[in-house]
């Protein structure tokens, strides 16, 4: 068809040149997506970096090769979380001890929360309660005395201030979890069945023990059931308006030894694993020594758990 006007030849042009002017507004987007991408990938980096604490024996050469070793063969790797109560004046206790033990060959994650009066050895100090191996001598004391006292080793740590748990909790909108035993617990009803919680319900959620029948026992499993609706609920967050604030909560309230690299790993060949959680209980009984109260736990125990990680680390 043949264009015999001016006025069509316009017209013509115009058909002829929108798809340019929708080409360029498609390009401006994807060029405005990039640039966000990018600097939330420098902005990730900026709070890795932030984050990044590394302990003393992570410098040794024969240390770095094993975990070098461990990515390549994709073994199963073990965390140590710590959360940890800070006073002023006081280097604080580590509250609450989860070991996680991840393995992306059977996409399964063993969860070993570790009651805070469990009476172990802490190397250099004697028997006490675990948690006070932080107030001893921080994360590279803890680490060391849960590695002897389950022999299982503790490739990485992340360290958690608990006032930044409270406020990452509200970034990602709360969690919902199912509440066992109905509890009052500072000032908050948390009735029975299921629940949501923000960061302070939440925090508050974690702490109660006294009105428990089970204890530490039960205190350490409604820890497990947050962290785990926290997992669960940051893997589906999609609020890109928060991000931001989620990554200046966690650089100022986490410190790991996790670098960067070490992240993406995780993140790539691991992520499997958080979808087919197995929490762990270890048992003991309460007794009064020297007038301080312990769970004193036995050692066929301390095997029992050791030999439950061990395979569940082998398992392919």
């Amino acid at each position: 068809m043949f264009v015999n006007t001016r006025k069509e030849k316009k017209q013509h042009k115009k058909r002829r040149k929108w798809p340019f002017w929708l080409g360029g507004i498609l390009l401006a987007l994807i060029l405005l997506a990039g640039g966000y991408a990018f600097y939330l990938y420098n902005q990730l980096g900026n709070t890795v970096a932030t984050m990044h604490n590394p302990l003393e024996r992570d410098s040794d050469p024969e240390r770095q090769e094993e975990l070098k070793r461990l990515f390549a063969d994709k073994d199963a790797v073990n965390a140590l979380l710590l959360g940890v109560d800070e006073r002023d004046g006081d280097s604080g206790r580590s509250d609450t001890m989860i070991l996680l033990s991840a393995n992306p060959n059977t996409d399964s994650m063993k969860m070993l929360s570790i009651p805070r009066d469990t009476y172990v050895n802490i190397p250099g100090r004697g028997m006490d309660k675990i948690n006070h191996a932080y107030a001893f001598g921080g994360v590279a004391l803890s680490v060391q005395t849960v590695e002897e006292a389950f022999d299982i080793p503790v490739h990485y740590y992340a360290r958690v201030n608990m006032e930044g748990f409270q406020q990452g909790i509200d970034a990602i909108g709360g969690v919902t979890v199912r509440n066992d035993m109905a509890f009052s617990q500072g000032g908050t009803n948390f009735p029975e069945g299921e629940i949501q919680l923000n960061g302070q319900e939440a925090l508050e959620y974690i702490r109660m023990r006294k009105n428990d029948p089970r204890g530490d026992l039960g205190r350490n499993e409604r820890q497990r059931q947050v962290i785990t609706a926290a997992m669960q609920q940051a893997a589906s967050f999609s609020s890109i308006g928060k991000v931001d604030d989620i990554l200046s909560i966690l650089g100022s309230n986490v410190q790991t030894d996790m670098d960067m690299d070490t992240m993406q790993r995780l993140f790539t060949d691991y992520r499997g694993a958080l979808t087919n959680q197995e929490t762990l209980e270890i048992s003991g009984n309460g007794q009064t020594i020297n007038g301080v109260w312990y769970l004193v736990v036995p050692n066929s125990e301390f095997d029992r758990i050791s030999t439950e990680i061990q395979g569940h680390m082998e398992a392919r």
